[in-house]
């Protein structure tokens, strides 16, 4: 029998747990009874699980020049409810199991946007959808200086195709509110720094 998790006075019981689909991610298919809250354990039911390492975003940010650095890039999850499926987003990449978040976010500043990160500020830690998937995102703001950023980044080995974009902050908020900028990660880290840009500004420029 697997194992039965538990939280206070709530738990999980694992029943059966499929593999369905093994590649670069992974779908598993779990059976399972969980705790009610109004007492006792609910009937079974199965859910499928996709299974994705943990992943890194860092919103590049120029203090001296209150500027912020993006990322363009065609996102196949856009495809069928967008317009236009290339999303403007922070840096972003796959935690490899050796690897710290902050070493990949420093790792992916350069590859994605050409840019060294002198600082990470840490801002939080998430499941972006825990309705169907075990990914958690590790979120930082990042120094930089945006001075020369632009052109054209990615690695041609994993098919990136990248165009970086360098914003005002004022600029990055008003595409955001324009609905330019949709995914979570890229509206957290902003509204994270609209709130606390001075105190960042203090300590970084």
């Amino acid at each position: 029998m697997p194992p039965t998790t538990q939280s206070s006075d709530l738990q999980v019981d694992i029943i059966e747990r499929e593999a369905c689909f093994r590649g670069f991610y992974a779908l598993d298919r779990i059976h399972l009874r969980h705790s009610l809250f109004a007492g006792g354990m609910g009937p079974q039911i199965s859910r499928e699980l996709f299974i994705r390492p943990d992943a890194v975003c860092v919103l590049p940010y120029d203090p001296r020049r209150d500027e912020v650095v993006l990322v363009e890039q065609f996102r196949v999850g856009a495809l069928t409810k967008s317009e236009h499926p290339w999303l403007l987003e922070l840096v972003a990449g796959l935690i490899d199991p050796d690897e710290s978040p902050e070493a990949v976010a420093m790792r992916e500043a350069r590859e994605e946007a050409g840019i060294a990160l002198t600082e990470l500020w840490p801002l939080t830690t998430y499941y972006p959808s825990p309705g169907g998937s075990d990914e958690r995102v590790h979120l930082f703001v990042g120094c930089c200086d945006s001075q020369h950023a632009g052109g054209l980044h990615g690695l041609a080995e994993e098919g990136e195709d990248i165009r970086v974009q360098v914003l005002s902050f004022q600029g990055a908020l008003a595409a955001m509110h324009a609905g330019r900028l949709d995914n979570a990660a890229s509206i957290i880290a902003l509204q994270w720094l609209q709130l606390n840009r001075d105190e960042v500004r203090r300590r970084w420029a």
